[in-house]
């Protein structure tokens, strides 16, 4: 028997504990893979928007064609972001010709917050010798306007890259069916 139970003293957590708190928070870091059900089964309206979705993915991922219009990368984060029920991180990251060179889905949180690991980013932005990234996240919420922890976390992000010279262009929030709002475009990087 051990002593917790004699003196009915509550179990103490072990000490290993800390090392799966970061396996999840591993887990989490690494590009998040999201399955869209096949077409036959989705309704017309949702048919639609995934053709749309292609094609946008099409025109954007296409590595020999650089970013040229911010309206061209709303459009797209707005497509991939705008029906999520729980806020997503998600980075574009770009060559150093604004050519993409991947778009990841990096943190997935709750209705209301994500958790960001900026060494996460750095990481990532090294391993694919990005010269540039565009941050983007959505509010489940519908209220595109950004919150403090928004705005600090982007100051965070970008002092960091910028340690490993990997520019942050833009930070744009999705909120629903309304117009994303560009960082960039308000004066907020």
């Amino acid at each position: 028997m051990s002593i917790q139970r004699l003196t009915g003293a509550p179990p103490v957590a072990p000490r290993n504990r800390r090392v799966k708190v970061a396996e999840v928070a591993a887990h989490y870091v690494a590009p998040i893979t999201r399955t869209r059900p096949p077409l036959s089964e989705l309704d017309r309206e949702e048919r639609l928007l995934a053709r749309a979705r292609k094609v946008l993915e099409k025109r954007l991922l296409k590595t020999t064609v650089a970013i040229e219009s911010p309206n061209e990368v709303r459009e797209f984060l707005k497509f991939e972001l705008a029906e999520e029920a729980r806020e997503v991180f998600c980075v574009l990251y770009l060559d150093a010709q604004n050519q993409v060179i991947s778009f990841e889905p990096m943190f997935v949180g709750t209705l209301a917050q994500t958790n960001v690991y900026p060494r996460e980013l750095v990481r990532r932005a090294l391993e694919l010798s990005a010269a540039a990234v565009i941050l983007a996240h959505n509010h489940p919420s519908g209220k595109s306007a950004p919150s403090r922890a928004d705005i600090d976390l982007t100051r965070s992000l970008r002092s960091a890259l910028s340690l490993v010279d990997v520019r942050v262009l833009d930070h744009i929030i999705v909120a629903g069916a309304s117009r994303p709002l560009s960082f960039a475009e308000k004066g907020l990087l």
